[in-house]
């Protein structure tokens, strides 16, 4: 389970990943620090922000959050304490001014080698990113009747179901090339390209067995 929450960044959000060591879902694991940081929804919404924007300052991210500036403020020292986000002094005015941007990678929330580090706080993280993905689905079944009948015509989702079988290897690696074409095209964006627009990718897949 993946929060794509998009440097080079492997998931622009922290993923609640379930893998293999050495396979796809190899990223590091959460620390508890990040845990509780993200545990909280504002925190949540304040890394879309910054995913969204890429750099931004306290102020920026109120505006677009309607929420005080200093509540902001503090609740960005936290994601820095947790080492979610850092700095960026090259985007700063003065020495006053704090300008913040993610950090590149993609996190577990842990593995069969590498357990989640808090039982409690992981499984408040993950009803949080369920909660994501349910109003992800939303937004896309209100848009798809649109689209189908031809009443709009402009891309902005996709929903598609294929099922395969495959060896837990070879499910592994096809996954691993979904990843790998991703970040390539990512890596080919023009950011400064005026159709760009942020996209949220879910991907979920389960066998038969669970």
């Amino acid at each position: 389970m993946s929060d794509t929450e998009d440097g080079r960044v492997e998931d622009p959000a922290p993923a609640a990943n379930h893998g293999h060591e050495g396979g796809l879902w190899s990223e590091a694991v959460m620390t508890s620090a990040m845990l509780k940081a993200l545990a909280h929804p504002l925190r949540r919404r304040i890394t879309k922000v910054l995913t969204q924007r890429e750099f931004a300052r306290a102020a920026d991210v109120a505006a677009d959050l309607d929420e005080p500036a200093n509540s902001v403020s503090f609740h960005l020292r936290v994601l820095a304490d947790a080492g979610l986000i850092v700095e960026a002094p090259e985007r700063a005015r003065d020495r006053r001014d704090r300008v913040w941007t993610r950090v590149p990678g993609a996190y577990s929330l842990g593995t069969p080698e590498h357990p989640v580090e808090d039982e409690m706080l992981g499984g408040v993280l993950m009803r949080t990113v369920i909660d994501d993905h349910h109003e992800l689905v939303r937004r896309v079944a209100a848009w798809a009747p649109e689209y189908v009948t031809g009443r709009a015509t402009d891309v902005h989702a996709l929903f598609t179901q294929r099922t395969v079988r495959l060896t837990e290897a070879e499910f592994d690696a096809m996954m691993t090339k979904v990843e790998d074409v991703m970040r390539a095209a990512v890596d080919a964006h023009d950011p400064d390209d005026p159709d760009g627009r942020v996209w949220e990718i879910d991907t979920v897949a389960a066998d038969n067995t669970i």
